[in-house]
């Protein structure tokens, strides 16, 4: 439920180039698109570039070939996959080469209970080993060392609470604490000569605290000051003299500062009129690149560092750039890139040669890209007259003749954002007749730190009212259904739905909850012990349910609500969840039930705070159509049990 830095319950969500207010009309409306199954689209490749082995020749790479994720060595020559791993169970999520070596780094968890491992795998070996073999803890890998002969993990092994930064040589895989954290401080970057660390202190989700750490004096400086702003370690320079990070402080939106560790001096090296979203340096700093957030796309800029002049970048028609890892040799560049009608597929540029190459082609060659629906950025105004963005993806058959059911889709949070990106479901739901517009209601990240803070303390009241004026600017449009509108997310999504047919439980017909919020009281009650550094600034967000503010909490919760839901309802849930957990869907279904409304529970086993199986994700999105083709654009008499 955090919102920049640790999007706690975001999913990810989408969105597209930019318009306003209207949709597109010079987008002539098809006769016939042709449908495909949910199957079809799920054949598409889920897949992700990791990082380069030791020549360069080889990347290691994420995918869901298989149905669940496994890693891959990806040859650059021939652009050929080989399997690296077989798991039938859990997803496997790759973190690095062992340097100089063949052997990798993965990350798993069980079931989704989110305690993730770190494992170190040999190719042709039929076993791993677990390199963080602690029980019930949760592990991160936090980068190499300068010599590249050790790594530093994050973990909570010595406190359930807190995660403390360790290092391990990697020929015996000792452990040594590097930094013990006991008072909720979140390690940030690592200082190549292992001096200088960065700490950061939450303080509510608008604000926190940035220090320097000294290890060798032992002193902490603190950087920030006492503005409500967000501050951010980005990279040290090599010799010690320079830190960037990044802050809003001052400004609506976040900015990129070089701040020399000798003078103290501090000087705003990028900002725009949209958040920079991280900055980082190349390994021996020939390069910098920031990334921005640019009204949910992201804009990619590239530098020279020592003369910081920009660098021809390679131009990708309609990509979307989402990732850049510059090798160690500072030759080869990988981008990850994708678009609303295409799942992210790898390239690789040469900085030598200029060339780029594609590599992979994750899109099923069963589906025409020509039947997929681009994004778009629309604009609505709200109830208070406040301008609202919004992603839309508009049926390719929909006419004034041929009128569309429509769904909002609300993204998880508080906080978080819709932003460009491939979806399965949505490209599934759009693609059989229904219009799909993803919400970026009041509170959402990326639009300034005003629009950000204006859901405190006031969730389901002005954030839901921005769904209801987002269902009549659908209405407003002479190809949608006006009767046919319904409503689905997940988590503080799944909350928002929840809300919405509780409290103004006439104006969707139907509502679709992924593992939503129903008893804020209890989830704020039960949020797992590692997010005890966040939990004070939470509870300043969305109230602290030991006090006066549990009336309100209990007032907004949907649960306290069920007996004015009168819309059919399905639910979705991971029964591993920690985030939210099960029976949060378990009462509000029972709940409903009592009100003689179509209610349709459906749960994973084998799932947490989302869905990573492709055996489940396609169950979700088949039953969700069914769910709507029955509720929504049925006729809409439903027989009551």
């Amino acid at each position: 439920m955090r919102k920049i830095i640790i999007p706690v319950m975001a999913l990810l969500f989408l969105v597209g180039a930019c318009n306003n207010n209207k949709t597109d009309s010079t987008i002539v409306a098809r006769t016939e698109v042709k449908n495909y199954t949910a199957e079809q689209l799920y054949t598409n490749k889920s897949i992700g570039g990791i990082a380069f082995n030791a020549d360069e020749s080889k990347i290691l790479v994420n995918a869901n070939i298989s149905g669940i994720y496994n890693l891959y060595e990806l040859n650059i020559s021939d652009t050929l996959l080989k399997p690296l791993t077989t798991s039938t169970k859990e997803s496997f999520f790759g973190i690095d080469y062992l340097p100089g070596t063949n052997k990798f780094l993965y990350r798993a968890d069980k079931g989704g209970d989110e305690n993730s491992h770190i494992y170190l795998k040999t190719p042709g070996d039929t076993s791993a080993k677990d390199i963080t073999p602690w029980p019930g803890s949760a592990n991160s890998m936090y980068g190499w060392t300068a010599d590249k002969k050790a790594m530093y993990i994050t973990s909570n092994r010595r406190n359930p609470k807190y995660f403390d930064l360790w290092k391990a040589d990697t020929t015996g895989w000792n452990f040594t604490l590097f930094y013990q954290n006991d008072s909720g401080y979140s390690p940030g970057v690592i200082s190549k000569s292992e001096r200088y660390l960065t700490l950061t202190k939450e303080i509510t989700t608008d604000k926190n605290e940035l220090y320097l750490y000294d290890r060798i004096s032992k002193t902490t400086k603190r950087l920030s000051n006492d503005n409500e702003a967000n501050w951010n370690g980005a990279a040290f320079e090599k010799n010690d003299s320079v830190l960037y990070y990044i802050t809003n402080d001052g400004d609506e939106f976040a900015y990129l500062v070089k701040y020399n560790i000798n003078s103290g001096k501090a000087d705003k090296m990028y900002s725009t009129n949209w958040d920079v979203s991280d900055m980082s340096l190349s390994e021996n700093e020939k390069y910098h690149t920031i990334f921005i957030n640019e009204d949910g796309k992201n804009k990619v800029l590239l530098f020279d560092h020592a003369a910081n002049k920009p660098v021809e970048f390679p131009e990708i028609k309609d990509g979307d750039i989402k990732g850049v890892d510059i090798s160690p040799t500072e030759k080869n560049m990988m981008l990850t890139v994708g678009s609303s009608r295409s799942p992210n597929n790898i390239y690789t540029y040469n900085f030598e040669t200029k060339t780029l190459k594609q590599l992979t082609q994750t899109l099923n060659s069963e589906i025409d890209v020509n039947d997929l629906v681009s994004a778009q950025v629309i604009r609505f105004k709200s109830f208070d007259g406040k301008e609202i963005p919004a992603i839309y993806y508009k049926p390719l058959t929909a006419s004034k003749d041929n009128k569309v059911p429509a769904l909002l889709w609300i993204h998880g949070g508080p906080g978080g954002q819709s932003r460009i990106g491939f979806s399965n479901e949505i490209q599934y739901l759009v693609n059989h007749g229904y219009a799909v517009l993803a919400v970026n209601n009041r509170g959402s990240s990326g639009y300034g730190k005003t629009f950000y803070k204006l859901d405190n303390k006031d969730h389901s009241n002005g954030d839901l009212k921005d769904c209801i004026w987002a269902k009549k600017w659908l209405q407003q449009q002479e190809y949608i259904d006006t009767a046919k509108i319904g409503i689905e997310g997940g988590s503080y999504g799944g909350c928002m739905v929840l809300g919405a047919l509780a409290f103004h439980p006439e104006e969707f017909k139907v509502g679709v909850d992924l593992f939503g919020v129903a008893n804020w009281l209890r989830t704020l009650r039960s949020i797992p012990p590692y997010w005890e550094s966040f939990k004070k600034a939470l509870y300043e967000e969305m109230g602290d349910p030991t006090t006066a503010d549990s009336v309100r909490l209990k007032n907004i919760s949907p649960l306290f609500n069920y007996q004015k839901i009168n819309k059919p309802l399905l639910v979705f849930q991971g029964l591993n969840d920690v985030r939210v957990l099960p029976v949060e869907s378990e009462e509000i279904v029972a709940g409903v039930k009592k009100n003689n409304v179509p209610v349709e529970y459906i749960t994973y086993a084998d799932e947490g705070h989302g869905f990573s199986k492709k055996g489940n994700q396609i169950n979700t999105s088949k039953k969700t159509l069914e769910f709507l083709d029955k509720y929504l654009k049925g006729s809409g008499v439903v027989e009551k049990k």
